[in-house]
């Protein structure tokens, strides 16, 4: 595998309004265990669509990892222009230092958000330019936005092998519940 999309929930959907929520960490040593074998075993690009949330914290633990792999490469490829302009201003704060980062920029559509038909246009080159997806998802919930990628890489596993991992909120509430077992001994 040499290129992977990695996405998950925007941060309202995890009830997390701030950068400072402690669940952030514990998502992003999860992403970071599953990059780290995928690097090892060759992995050179990690896409995102750079959504606020588990897009950008994947984004940070890419841009940690590059310190131990240089040659990784991370790149975010938004739906349409300017995706952050409706932000608070910290967010885009963060956001811009992530772009800072980045080894690759584009959006699919110039113009700003017009519809519904440029988030499939992504999605549609994400899938096309990956050979695999890392998703934060969660069964039980069902909803919410990670629902419409899963199913669409589903079907693409299914006609032609496309690699699809899934991270789950147990998964996240282990590595959490290992750290807190840790820091209590």
């Amino acid at each position: 595998m040499k290129n992977l999309l990695v996405t998950g929930y925007r941060a309202h959907e995890l009830n997390i309004f701030n950068e400072k929520h402690e669940g952030i960490e514990y998502i992003k040593k999860s992403i970071a265990g599953r990059l780290v074998p995928l690097i090892e075993d060759g992995l050179e690009w990690v896409i995102t669509p750079g959504q606020y949330g588990v897009d950008l914290w994947a984004c940070e633990v890419v841009i940690g990892l590059k310190k131990e792999y240089p040659q990784l490469k991370l790149s975010i490829l938004t739906a349409y222009a300017n995706p952050e302009e409706k932000w608070k201003e910290d967010k885009q704060e963060f956001y811009r230092g992530i772009l800072k980062d980045v080894d690759f920029y584009g959006a699919v559509s110039k113009q700003p958000y017009a519809g519904v038909w440029q988030l499939q246009a992504r999605d549609d080159l994400l899938l096309r330019k990956t050979d695999g997806l890392l998703l934060f998802y969660d069964e039980e919930a069902g909803e919410g936005s990670p629902r419409f990628m899963k199913e669409r890489a589903l079907k693409k596993q299914n006609e032609d092998g496309y690699a699809v991992m899934i991270i789950t909120p147990e998964e996240i509430q282990d590595i959490a519940d290992e750290e807190n077992r840790a820091d209590f001994y």
